[in-house]
């Protein structure tokens, strides 16, 4: 056989190929938008002819369409008949032309009595065989063509229908195309559309009975919405080779479930086409209108009445059709619409094991009296009352159980209402006690425009945290642990949660987070705000993620972004943030503990000011303040250190410190070099004076800056370093100094021919380069936690130190009561 399919397949390409070429032919034909010979406007088909005569029988084949229409009490208009021969005419369709009985003149029925036969019910010459609730089955037409045993044709039937634009039906996509031969190819072709397949074969062995693959009979599907077809059937040999069992060959349209195909038996029989016509119905869809539901229930003409829902048609054509709810059954067109479903008078309509109450649109099942249970067949029933008169020890111990279970749930639950209730007073204790009162007293005030300042409650910041989770820890200090956390709205913030507080200084400290959360500059790093019911307050800042500038300064091979242009940027960036503190803020705020430690650096390399654990606020009509002594050996003014006397000018002189770092490379406190060097900032001074500068500045630095550019700077140092601080210049001047060079440095590139290099380094370096790898997260906890211990002391002189900077205390001139650093550092 398979030697035989492969003949066959061999003698019957070019025929194959030759099918091909016409329906593509046919496609190129009917697919463009022709509007010349439209459809009839009614139902149409080709009229009955001497060798296909239309099917005598009036039995609706079999069918399993849904049907409730035909179930109500009222099926049709009164005065209006329901019946046409065998078949029930069910609203909104009517029996007559012109009789008022249907929805409108594209459901009339025409009952046919002019008949031998019992009447048939027609829709133009068309016989309807079945109605249901969304389809109706009509009788169908074949397309058949005959050969002699010498290759004439001798009987050419033709197929086609129409369904008319207008009119509410499309042929279902429950229906295919089906072509039945072994020398034949048929196209089918309607508006905007074309399609069809190839039915070959040269000898029996060929074809499989009840397969449609293309032996003897193929089938394809047609689009949904389709309203028009004609068939066209083609041949190359006209049926010579398989004329002595299969003469004729079929194509049609019809129902693909009623139709299997018969084998040889089907290709051989002459009565094929009348049994086609006979028993497998076309099945059309039909719908009310061309509006959706949405559109339909605006209008006067809405079809659904009680108990129904509206349901759009799914054919592309648009209109729409009534659906009894559930629990309902009946013509929704018309009458009182869909009527309750009486579930309890059918025992297989209800599931009730005793008795069943009907209910509208369901049902309820119950027990009788004394019974237990759902009274549900697919339930627990109905259990009868036990007859044993017996202590009843199963009731006995079920009660005893959720007894037992009711008095634990409720221990449990007043435990934790009453552990919760106890919490919620700590926080309130903590809250008030951490100064909450005062600063929400401020915030309603609005003091200075205060709204900014946000309160996370306990559980935000838990949330943030992971619950403080282990992996969240950015890093330890000696007075706290800082925390990297994720707020609701995706902020990626850094939490400060210190070990103490000073009782004595929270209205010092509510004004400090008052007035840190108003700075406002892009090289301040911020306070978002405070958590106060805590034991002790919990600050959240801004996240920065790139460490700070003395581990990049400082790191094993030296961070290669470091060129000349972003080192001068950087010190411009930090001088710009400490004017802006000392001159452009709310209420002055002198920073006390700059150093390159707390210079942080963003992903673009940006240098942000932080920890503002050590800073003081100045009033206005201030100049100085006195307080205990507090800051980073190497960095510390001795002006301040000597007379206890904070001014703007200390942070002029550790300024002056950072940026002699950022010439030299060099450590403020180094134990490398030799005694009387071990402090930068005498050293840095001293080599100036000995004309040494350029011995001791960094190689970088001296290869890619000028001459004059790099004497400004280091003047600008040795005056920011001068031992009495009415000699140092303000960070206004500073910082507007540093403007100019940078300024300068961008529009004269340096005779030595390397201003092209730098503006190329600093492009890459700022992006590319990454930091040295001993600069990682852990490090970052610089910017919150304080190299300084800040416990205070009474001693003069005392000294306390951690890894890597020493913070020393001294007895001020004055018995003010000021702040001590209260938070993590």
């Amino acid at each position: 056989m398979q030697h035989n399919q492969v003949a066959m397949f061999s003698f019957q390409l070019p025929f194959f190929i030759s099918f091909m070429l016409i329906l593509t032919l046919a496609t190129a034909q009917f697919m463009p938008t022709n509007t010349t010979s439209p459809p009839p406007p009614t139902i149409t088909s080709p009229p009955a002819t001497a060798t296909s005569p239309p099917p005598t029988n009036t039995t609706s084949p079999p069918t399993n369409a849904t049907t409730t229409i035909t179930k109500a009490a009222t099926i049709t208009k009164p005065g209006c008949p329901r019946m046409c021969g065998n078949l029930t005419v069910p609203y909104p369709f009517g029996i007559g032309l012109g009789s008022g009985c249907a929805l409108n003149p594209n459901f009339e029925i025409n009952c046919d009595t002019n008949t031998t036969d019992s009447p048939k019910p027609l829709i133009s010459n068309i016989q309807v065989y079945d109605i249901s609730d969304s389809e109706m089955r009509i009788s169908n037409t074949i397309n058949r063509k005959c050969y002699s045993q010498t290759g004439v044709l001798v009987q050419d039937d033709p197929a086609w229908m129409g369904l008319g634009r207008s009119s509410p039906y499309s042929f279902s996509s429950l229906n295919r195309f089906t072509v039945v031969g072994c020398d034949d190819g048929a196209i089918m072709n309607g508006r905007n559309f074309a399609n069809g397949c190839p039915a070959l074969c040269t000898s029996t062995s060929d074809i499989v009975k009840g397969k449609c693959m293309g032996f003897g009979c193929c089938q394809i599907p047609i689009p949904k919405g389709l309203k028009y077809f004609n068939t066209s059937m083609v041949t190359t040999r006209n049926h010579s080779l398989a004329w002595s069992f299969n003469p004729c060959g079929y194509s049609f349209l019809g129902e693909a479930s009623r139709f299997e195909f018969g084998g040889v038996e089907d290709l051989s029989d002459v009565n094929f086409a009348k049994r086609i016509e006979d028993n497998i119905p076309i099945v059309l869809d039909w719908v009310i209108g061309n509006l959706t539901c949405v559109e339909v229930q605006k209008r006067n003409d809405y079809a659904c009445l009680n108990n129904s829902q509206c349901v759009d048609s799914n054919t592309g054509l648009g209109g729409y059709r009534c659906s009894c709810n559930p629990g309902y059954e009946g013509n929704p067109y018309i009458g009182s619409g869909c009527q309750d479903i009486d579930e309890c008078a059918d025992p297989n309509g209800n599931s009730c094991e005793q008795i069943c109450i009907n209910t509208p649109g369901s049902y309820n099942c119950s027990c009788p009296e004394g019974f237990t249970g759902d009274g549900r067949k697919n339930g627990r029933g109905c259990i009868a009352p036990s007859s044993n008169s017996e202590f009843p020890w199963i009731k006995f111990s079920v009660g005893m159980g959720v007894g037992f279970m009711s008095l634990v749930v409720g221990t449990t639950w007043l435990y934790f209402s009453i552990k919760k209730r106890k919490l919620i007073q700590l926080r309130e204790k903590f809250f008030q006690q951490n100064g909450g009162l005062l600063l929400k007293q401020r915030i309603s005030s609005n003091e200075g425009g205060v709204e900014a300042t946000k309160i996370f409650t306990v559980e935000e910041l838990k949330m943030a945290t992971n619950n403080y989770a282990n992996d969240r820890i950015l890093g330890r200090g000696g007075n706290g642990i800082v925390y990297k956390g994720i707020l609701p709205d995706k902020r990626i913030v850094a939490i400060k949660k210190s070990k103490f507080v000073d009782e004595d200084q929270i209205e010092q400290f509510i004004n400090e987070v008052l007035i840190l959360t108003q700075v406002n500059h892009r090289n301040v790093v911020r306070l978002f705000g405070c958590c106060l019911e805590a034991e002790v307050p919990l600050l959240v800042y801004e996240y920065v993620s790139h460490g700070t500038l003395y581990e990049h300064i400082h790191s094993r091979n030296g961070a290669s972004w470091l060129s000349w242009q972003n080192r001068l940027r950087v010190a411009s960036e930090t001088a710009s943030a400490l004017a802006y503190l000392h001159s452009s803020a709310q209420m002055p705020i002198i920073h006390r503990d700059v150093k390159s430690a707390n210079l942080l650096l963003d992903d673009v390399y940006t240098a942000k000011v932080a920890d503002f654990g050590a800073s003081r606020l100045i009033p206005i009509d201030q100049t100085h303040l006195a307080t205990m002594v507090q800051g980073t050996l190497g960095y510390l003014d001795p002006e301040y250190f000597r007379t206890s006397q904070l001014t703007e000018k200390s942070d002029v002189y550790s300024f002056g410190v950072v940026l002699a770092e950022l010439l030299t490379g060099m450590k403020p406190i180094s134990r490398d070099r030799n005694d009387e060097d071990k402090n930068l900032a005498e050293y840095f001074v001293l080599s100036m004076r000995r004309n040494q500068l350029f011995q001791i500045l960094d190689r970088r630095v001296v290869r890619e800056g000028s001459l004059e550019q790099l004497q400004k700077v280091a003047e600008l140092v040795k005056s920011c370093l001068s031992l009495h601080g009415e000699d140092r210049p303000t960070m206004k001047e500073v910082a507007s100094e540093l403007e100019n060079l940078r300024k300068f440095t961008k529009n004269n590139p340096w005779a030595n021919g390397h201003g092209n290099e730098e503006n190329e380094d600093e492009l890459s370096d700022l992006y590319t380069i990454p930091i040295d790898s001993n600069v990682g997260i852990n490090n970052f906890s610089e910017q919150y936690s304080s190299n300084s211990n800040t416990n205070s002391s009474n001693f003069s002189g005392q000294y306390s130190s951690d890894s890597s900077s020493l913070t020393y205390y001294s007895t001020p001139n004055t018995n003010s009561p000021l702040i001590q650093n209260r938070t993590a550092r």
